[in-house]
């Protein structure tokens, strides 16, 4: 999987870029606000990158920031959104502007992002509004705390796949992890023998 890729920009067109590495071509679907901030043709470029595997076809969607990739990778977990409508969404606000929208509950700023109606806006406050709680809560610890963002988050999402409630999960895997357990392996065990006291 391409999660991140640096080269010479070779061309740019509204929505889709070509990224030269070491003379291939790799085509990257962005959105709007990541075009704005482009170097010129010829210059240096480094994206976050989200590789979308479908039947037909192999698309790569890049990002400035780990924090828009993050906010796509939710989009992309509602019923009803793929990465094309999520990167139009994104397009049509920013991703911190977004994250606020959800959390508030405005669902007159969401309905006015092209392509999200009425049932879409709610379908995507109920669903976004807790997980970008949380993410939000992990960007605001710090590593010198000894707390990995990803890591929090693989555990929660390991723990919730085995069936257990996502609110419990994640005040344990926060414990776990300031006690000083850095492995996901280390916090997972450590979480389930918590859990069966």
């Amino acid at each position: 999987m391409i999660a991140q890729i640096s080269g010479t920009l070779a061309q740019k067109v509204a929505g889709e870029i070509v990224v030269d590495v070491g003379g291939v071509g790799y085509q990257v679907f962005i959105p709007l606000n990541v075009f704005y901030h482009l170097p010129e043709i010829g210059a240096p470029v480094r994206l976050h990158i989200h590789t979308h595997l479908r039947e037909d076809a192999l698309q790569l969607f890049g990002f400035q920031e780990p924090a828009e990739k993050q906010v796509f990778l939710q989009l992309n977990g509602v019923a009803g959104i793929g990465p094309k409508l999520a990167l139009n969404i994104l397009s049509g606000i920013p991703a911190d502007e977004l994250t606020r929208a959800i959390k508030g509950g405005d669902q007159l700023r969401l309905v006015s992002i092209p392509g999200v109606g009425k049932k879409l806006a709610e379908r995507m406050i109920v669903e976004l509004r807790d997980r970008f709680a949380l993410l939000e809560s992990q960007a605001t610890e710090t590593p010198a705390q000894g707390r990995d963002p990803q890591l929090l988050q693989d555990a929660v999402s390991a723990l919730v796949n085995l069936g257990y409630r996502k609110v419990e999960v994640e005040k344990n895997v926060r414990d776990c992890v300031q006690a000083g357990n850095h492995s996901l392996e280390q916090v997972i065990k450590e979480v389930l023998r918590r859990m069966s006291r």
